[in-house]
C-alpha cells in the first residue's frame, strides 16, 4: 500500500495539540517614535546642576529685563540736543553754586557771632531775620521779590493734580523761595487733590487758569520748567497752554494762619 495515498490521521492523544477555543489573541500595539519621545520628556527629571543652572539663567535674564528698562527711561536725555544738555549741567552746576553760598553765609553768621562786640545784640538780630526767614517758609509772612509768573491753561479739562505737584516740584529743586497757586500760599505740606479739571490744593477749589507766582532766582526756574521731557512738555501734549513770565517783582501775599503746637514747648528759659 502506498502511504502517500493513505495519510495518517492525527487523532488527539497521538502527541497533536489541539488548537485553542476563542480568536487568536491581539497582536502587541507598536510603540511609535512621538510616544517615546513624549515618555523620555514627561514628566520631566531635572538633576541638581540643571536645577541650579535654570536658576542662575532666569536671575540672569531678570537683571537684563531691568536693565534694559533703566536705559529706556533715560532715552529722553539720551536724545536731548546738546544745547538742552548743556543748559541741565549749568542748571546743576547753579543748585551746587547756591548750596556753596548758603554755606558761606552761615560761616559768616557764625564768624560774626564769634566776633562781635555785642554778642547779644547781633544774636537778637540774626533771631529776628531768622524768624523772617521761616516766616516766609511757613507761609506766615508776606513775601517780594524776583521771579517767575508760570500761566497753565487748560481748555480741554485735562491738566491732573499731579501735573501740577510735578510743576510745584520743579520749582522748589530750582531754588523756589515762597510760591502762591490761585491765591493759595504754597508750604511744606501742600498737597493736590481731586481729578483732571477738578483740581484742590490742601483741599481748596481751584479753577484753570492756574498760576503759579514764583519768588526765585529767574534765570535757574524758567530753564527748570523747559527741560526735554519736563513740565512743559508734559502740559502741552494734554493740550494745556503754558506761559512763563519773569518779572523782577513778584508779590506772595496770600498768608497762612500760624499754627501753635499742641504739646512742644521751647527748652530755653
Amino acid at each position: 500500500m502506498n502511504n502517500d495515498q493513505n495519510p495518517r490521521s492525527e487523532q488527539p492523544g497521538d502527541g497533536a495539540h489541539a488548537a485553542p477555543d476563542g480568536p487568536p489573541p491581539p497582536p502587541a500595539q507598536e510603540v511609535t517614535g512621538r510616544q517615546r519621545l513624549k515618555a523620555g520628556l514627561w514628566p520631566p527629571r531635572l538633576s541638581r546642576a540643571q536645577l541650579i543652572v535654570a536658576v542662575l539663567l532666569f536671575g540672569l535674564g531678570l537683571g537684563l529685563a531691568i536693565q534694559v528698562r533703566s536705559t529706556s527711561d533715560d532715552s529722553t536725555l539720551r536724545g536731548a540736543r546738546q544745547e538742552d544738555l548743556v543748559r541741565i549741567l549749568d542748571e546743576v552746576d547753579d543748585r551746587t553754586q547756591r548750596l556753596e553760598d548758603e554755606k558761606q553765609r552761615l560761616d559768616d553768621q557764625r564768624a560774626e557771632l564769634e566776633n562781635s562786640s555785642d554778642q547779644a545784640e547781633e544774636a537778637r538780630k540774626q533771631t529776628l531775620e531768622k524768624e523772617r526767614q521761616l516766616g516766609i517758609l511757613a507761609g506766615t509772612v508776606a513775601a517780594e521779590g524776583p521771579g517767575i509768573t508760570l500761566t497753565i491753561t487748560d481748555p480741554s479739562g485735562a491738566v491732573a493734580p499731579d501735573m501740577l505737584l510735578d510743576a510745584l516740584q520743579e520749582l522748589r529743586a530750582a531754588g523756589a523761595e515762597a510760591i502762591e497757586v490761585n491765591g493759595v500760599r504754597v508750604v511744606a505740606n501742600t498737597y493736590f487733590s481731586g481729578d483732571a479739571g477738578d483740581v484742590q490744593v490742601d483741599g481748596k477749589k481751584i479753577e484753570a487758569p492756574y498760576e503759579f507766582s514764583v519768588i526765585g532766582k529767574p534765570q535757574d526756574l524758567e530753564p527748570a520748567l523747559n527741560i526735554p521731557g519736563g513740565v512743559v512738555q508734559t502740559l502741552e501734549k494734554e493740550q494745556a497752554t503754558v506761559l512763563v513770565e519773569q518779572s523782577d517783582d513778584i508779590v506772595v501775599d496770600a498768608l497762612r494762619p500760624a499754627q501753635r503746637p499742641d504739646y512742644a514747648r521751647s527748652s530755653t528759659p
